[in-house]
């Protein structure tokens, strides 16, 4: 069975997630998205959690139902320790297979810090000691490293960082079997550092709204099951884990390095040329995505694996259809063009991933269809983003693209 799945996301007890991040919402949103295994998201958090109970109904294979839509229970644990003479500030997300089990985690970490009072809590246990704690419990647990090159919170971000999965797990290393490479990286980055060939690298949204759902994503030909999911994981299987679904990683926040407040965004050789300080207010710059692998890269740019998942960059379709119509995306003219074409054709990620570029042209109207075509060949301009600042597109028009090529 071929699917997509969208594993880390947030509910509406994380902070700065929107009201709507509810199982009703989340399931409507995964049909028109074409996602239909869903992560929960938090359920550390006890609200939540009795909510999951109560609406979920128990498909009995470690996922969980509601509306047409799979569920698999999924959390995000902030960490902040010390370690090796440094502060760390790492995200992981843990997989759990049943509600029993999340309980037993859930009366563990509450031994560490509260984690009733967000749903992504910040606790201060070192993720060896996290790893520790999970696999006591139950080895059918999956822990995974979160958006593995944020500056800020992550496992190599240049602000808190390791420089290697071993440093950071020691002996548990050995049970980490996947690595979430974020919005700001994709795996052709990640390929570059020989030390992650072992890994299975998947992408998730990291969703704090119903519309973000999808917009990275994993596509599995399993059964639907938790068990079958993690295996494949767990043994980089190419016949069962078939590609990832990713953001151009320019658009993510933390591509490159810059310093947001002075407005100064930087590549990696402007910041080395800048000694890496701001020249508007003298002070350190944040190193970005880009940055941070090429310093812990051995490989050059385009080498990949012979073991590697592929995958495929997309740009959504709310944010095509703006860039065309020359709209902001919330606009209502979006919302109309959207809400005319996904469902005729099925789902968005059919629309951007899969409908033939012959069907696009006869069925869509012409610039969009161009836009979709464009976006899935790379012909695109992007700002990339810096210091916690999105990325903006410009998805190249026929005449850029004769200018471009001549």
């Amino acid at each position: 069975m071929k699917f997509a799945a969208d594993l880390h996301i947030h509910s509406k007890y994380s902070r700065a997630t929107s009201p709507n991040m509810n199982i009703k919402t989340l399931s409507e949103f995964a049909k028109l998205k074409g996602v239909f295994l869903l992560g929960t998201g938090d359920f550390t958090h006890y609200q939540w959690l009795k909510e999951l109970k109560n609406i979920l109904k128990d498909s009995g294979n470690g996922l969980f139902e509601y509306n047409g839509v799979n569920f698999m229970l999924t959390g995000e644990i902030s960490s902040i320790y010390s370690k090796n003479g440094k502060v760390r500030k790492i995200h992981s997300v843990i997989f759990a297979p049943s509600f029993d089990i999340a309980d037993k985690i859930n009366t563990a970490l509450s031994g560490y810090g509260n984690i009733a009072y967000d749903g992504r809590p910040i606790i201060g246990i070192d993720v060896k000691l996290l790893a520790e704690v999970l696999f006591g419990i139950s080895k059918d647990i999956f822990l995974v490293p979160g958006h593995i090159w944020t500056p800020w919170f992550s496992i190599f971000g240049s602000k808190s960082g390791f420089d290697s999965i071993e440093e950071c797990f020691e002996e548990y290393a050995k049970d980490i079997y996947a690595l979430e490479t974020g919005l700001s990286s994709d795996p052709g980055m990640n390929w570059q550092w020989s030390k992650l060939d072992r890994f299975s690298l998947i992408s998730n949204s990291d969703s704090h709204s119903p519309q973000k759902i999808g917009r990275e994503a994993n596509v599995f030909d399993t059964e639907m099951s938790y068990k079958a999911v993690t295996d494949a994981l767990k043994k980089k299987d190419k016949k069962k884990f078939l590609y990832t679904i990713e953001y151009f990683p320019e658009e993510g926040k933390y591509h490159y390095d810059g310093h947001r407040v002075c407005g100064i965004r930087f590549s990696p050789e402007e910041t080395k040329k800048n000694k890496n300080i701001c020249p508007v207010c003298g002070k350190p710059v944040t190193i970005g995505v880009m940055n941070r692998v090429s310093e812990l890269a051995d490989r050059p740019a385009g080498f990949v694996p012979e073991n590697s998942i592929p995958f495929k960059r997309m740009v959504p379709l709310s944010e095509i259809i703006a860039d065309v119509v020359g709209v902001g995306e919330a606009s209502k003219a979006v919302a109309a063009e959207y809400s005319a074409i996904v469902p005729h054709f099925g789902t968005e990620l059919e629309v951007l991933t899969e409908v033939s570029e012959d069907k696009l042209l006869k069925e869509l109207p012409e610039g969009i269809a161009k836009a979709i075509i464009n976006v899935r060949k790379g012909n695109i301009n992007i700002l990339p983003g810096f210091d916690g600042e999105y990325g903006t597109i410009e998805i190249l028009k026929e005449k850029e693209l004769q200018l471009k090529s001549s």
